[in-house]
C-alpha cells in the first residue's frame, strides 16, 4: 500500500478501511506514522484484542476466523467444492436484506470466489491473522507503539462488535491521539447498509 501511494506521488494520505482492510490500515498507521494523516476503521477492534479476549461466544460468532486459518488445503478444498454457495451463506448475516450488495459488486465478489487462487489468498490472510500478525501486534504493543494520527472508529450497532466490546475505549488504548466515533445503525456491512450515515461521519472527520 505504501508503494502504491509512492507511485501515485502521495507522501501523506488519509486512510479508511473496513474489516480486513481496517486491520491493514491499522498496521500501515503503526508502521508509517509519518505517512498517515488520519485513520478510520470500520467494525473491528485490534486483532490482538479479539484473540486475547476470545471465549465461546467469540469462537461461535467468528468461527470462520479459526476455520479459514486451518492448514492448506483443507478450507480451500471445501470452499472450492461450492464457492458461490459458500460465499452467499458466509455473507448472509442479515436475511432480511437479500439485495444488500450492488449488482456490480456482487458480480465481482462471485467472480473472485470462483478463483482458487483468490480462495487460497483469503485463507492465507486468516492464517496470517492467527500467526505473524499477532507477532507484529504483540511487538508493537510491547514497544509502546501506538497510532499517532487522529482516528475514527465506527461499528455496526446491530453487529457483534457492539455486543462484545467497548470499542471506543479499546481503540483509545491503541492510540496516542484522539479517537472519535461510535455506532452506526447497521450490521457488519456499514457502507452497504448505512451509506448516508457513513458519509456523514467521513465528511466531518476527514
Amino acid at each position: 500500500m505504501i508503494a502504491v501511494m509512492d507511485a501515485m506521488g502521495h507522501k501523506q494520505f488519509m486512510l479508511a478501511g473496513h474489516d480486513r482492510g481496517a486491520r491493514l490500515a491499522h498496521r500501515v498507521a503503526l508502521d508509517y506514522p509519518d505517512r498517515v494523516a488520519k485513520l478510520a476503521v470500520l467494525d473491528i477492534v485490534p486483532t490482538l484484542e479479539h484473540f486475547e479476549r476470545a471465549d465461546m461466544e467469540f469462537a461461535l460468532g467468528y468461527y470462520h476466523w479459526f476455520w479459514l486459518a486451518q492448514p492448506h488445503p483443507f478450507p480451500e478444498w471445501l470452499i472450492n467444492k461450492a464457492p458461490e454457495e459458500w460465499w452467499r451463506q458466509h455473507t448472509n448475516r442479515d436475511p432480511s436484506q437479500p439485495d444488500l450488495f450492488h449488482p456490480d459488486a456482487l458480480a465481482d465478489y462471485l467472480a473472485a470466489v470462483r478463483q482458487p487462487d483468490m480462495v487460497r489468498g483469503m485463507c492465507e490472510d486468516y492464517r496470517a491473522a492467527a500467526g505473524i500478525d499477532l507477532v507484529h501486534d504483540t511487538a508493537s504493543r510491547s514497544a509502546g507503539h501506538k497510532v499517532q494520527c487522529p482516528m475514527l472508529a465506527l461499528w455496526g450497532a446491530k453487529g457483534k462488535i457492539a455486543r462484545w466490546y467497548d470499542a471506543l475505549a479499546i481503540w483509545q488504548s491503541y492510540c496516542s491521539n484522539s479517537v472519535t466515533g461510535g455506532p452506526v445503525s447497521s450490521g457488519h456491512y456499514i457502507a452497504e447498509e448505512a451509506p448516508e450515515a457513513l458519509l456523514d461521519w467521513f465528511g466531518r472527520f476527514f
